[in-house]
């Protein structure tokens, strides 16, 4: 055992006291120095955010499992979304642009909060839906819903959105999409009280795709063909968004390869 060790440190001790030959010095310092850079390199800690998805848009399917959102009968608000979503989702990826969509099955993503101590389910499901844009690097968020009034006459989309430029462009592409699909001239609206709209970093907005309390949107909204409408719709919106603003990543810098799967 002695032997074993003993003798990497003799032949180090001779090469030392050895007279250098012509190069050999530079020769040793470049070993030496590629040996340090290459343990370095294996050092390294990993680059833990290529662990975790990234996406051009992010899909939030409101609601979900308990939280059915609003309802007529056994019409659900919370189906349609994530039917809608899905179709969304498909259409994006199929186009090539990376999306990622929040729930793919009935049930609240308040279930998923270990992390927010509230007793209120509603804000542990809010504040979930709002932590995925920070796990989640992505450029916009796109939230899907249906609407209700009291007046049974109100119908059309309506998309809400944030005080920012970047959010009312894309609240008037997608409104002008669906206002062409469903032949409604409705204006995008600045909508302040949304915690979403309020905490959400990218450009962000509420799709309310029709009233559920109204007869002619119900039956568009719970059509499986009309759902993939409204979804082309939308997808056809964020095109024309993406190609107008660009794709801005978190610094503010234009990075086209983003749209890419």
């Amino acid at each position: 055992m002695l032997a074993v060790c003993t003798a990497p440190y003799s032949n180090m001790t001779y090469a030392a006291n050895s007279p250098a030959s012509p190069g050999s010095e530079r020769q040793t310092t470049t070993e030496t120095a590629g040996s340090i850079a290459g343990r370095q390199h294996r050092e390294a800690p990993p680059h833990y955010k290529r662990a975790l998805p990234s996406a051009v848009v992010l899909i939030d399917a409101g609601h979900g499992g308990i939280d059915g959102g609003t309802n007529i009968g056994n019409i659900l608000e919370k189906d349609i979304n994530l039917e809608v979503g899905k179709k969304l989702y498909a259409l994006l990826r199929s186009q090539g642009i990376r999306a990622v969509l929040n729930r793919t099955g009935d049930y609240a993503l308040s279930d998923d909060n270990r992390w927010h101590m509230s007793r209120s389910r509603h804000r542990r499901d809010l504040s979930q839906r709002r932590q995925l844009t920070d796990e989640i690097e992505t450029t916009l968020f796109v939230s899907l819903h249906v609407n209700w009034a009291k007046n049974s006459v109100k119908h059309g989309p309506l998309v809400l959105h944030q005080n920012s430029g970047e959010s009312a462009l894309l609240a008037f592409c997608i409104q002008d999409a669906l206002n062409r699909l469903q032949h409604t001239n409705e204006q995008p609206r600045y909508a302040k009280p949304f915690y979403l709209l309020n905490t959400v970093n990218e450009p962000a907005v509420i799709v309310e795709m029709g009233f559920l309390s109204h007869a002619g949107d119900r039956e568009m909204l719970t059509n499986r063909v009309a759902q993939t409408r409204i979804a082309q719709s939308i997808s056809a919106a964020l095109w024309q968004y993406l190609l107008i603003a660009g794709t801005p990543d978190k610094v503010g810098q234009l990075d086209d390869n983003r749209i890419l799967p």
